[in-house]
């Protein structure tokens, strides 16, 4: 299988799984009290599942006098993408016509797909294909969940609210092949973990977010230079 064959097969994959959940977004706002049209306008223009599941969860509690905590928990979530936009920059193009077109698809599984590439052009393609194509099935799959919502009970006997989080770790896991990288995924996920009952959401992200730049930053427990490299006049 070339290179290229098998960065689509991933990028397919993690489309299918994250478009799978999309069915579960949209009961879930249905069941809020959102109606068919308002759901996919919210997927259609927001697109970050993250965010729209903290305002769906924020609005349901609170109906529409909770709107501003809703929005404000949506803000949070979608800080993350403010990062992954200059990570993804240099990548996918450097005209600003290019940099415009990629903002909508820059999200988490297009990053990530795009990132666990060495090679650049294979970035751009494992980027491009995550992106829309995630865009095109969760826009699909939000429209299917609000019809048929009633239908479907709740999604969570379905598997569905796993699918994303599966995804990310089948992303992840190969990533997870030296000391500094298993400690940064155990703080961050420790963090995020032990934060979430008590910040209102999208904050714990944002704090597991910080313990990662902090250890890259120190390198903690990252590879030191060798003797042997530093004799030879270089550094491995």
């Amino acid at each position: 299988m070339s290179a290229e064959r098998e960065v689509w097969r991933e990028a397919l994959g993690v489309v299918f799984a994250t478009s799978a959940y999309g069915v579960s977004f949209g009961a879930l706002a249905v069941a809020s009290g959102l109606d068919v049209w308002q759901t996919c306008v919210l997927s259609l223009l927001m697109f970050t599942g993250g965010s729209q599941f903290a305002f769906v969860g924020v609005f349901a509690a609170g109906g529409v006098s909770a709107l501003p905590s809703a929005i404000a928990s949506a803000v949070l979530l979608g800080v993350r993408n403010v990062a992954y936009g200059m990570r993804m920059a240099p990548i996918v193009g450097t005209t600003p016509a290019r940099r415009v077109a990629a903002a909508p698809f820059t999200i988490d599984e297009s990053t990530a797909v795009a990132i666990s590439q060495s090679d650049p052009r294979l970035r751009r393609v494992g980027f491009w294909v995550t992106g829309i194509g995630i865009f095109l099935g969760w826009n699909l799959t939000t429209l299917i969940g609000a019809l048929v919502g009633d239908v479907l009970g709740d999604p969570r006997t379905w598997g569905l609210d796993a699918a994303a989080a599966a995804a990310f770790l089948a992303l992840l896991w190969p990533r997870l092949k030296e000391r500094q990288a298993i400690a940064v995924g155990i703080a961050a996920a420790v963090v995020a973990a032990a934060l979430t009952p008590v910040l209102m959401p999208g904050l714990p992200v944002l704090v597991a977010a910080v313990v990662a730049v902090v250890v890259g930053w120190f390198d903690w427990l990252g590879r030191k230079p060798s003797v042997r490299a530093i004799d030879d006049g270089g550094v491995s």
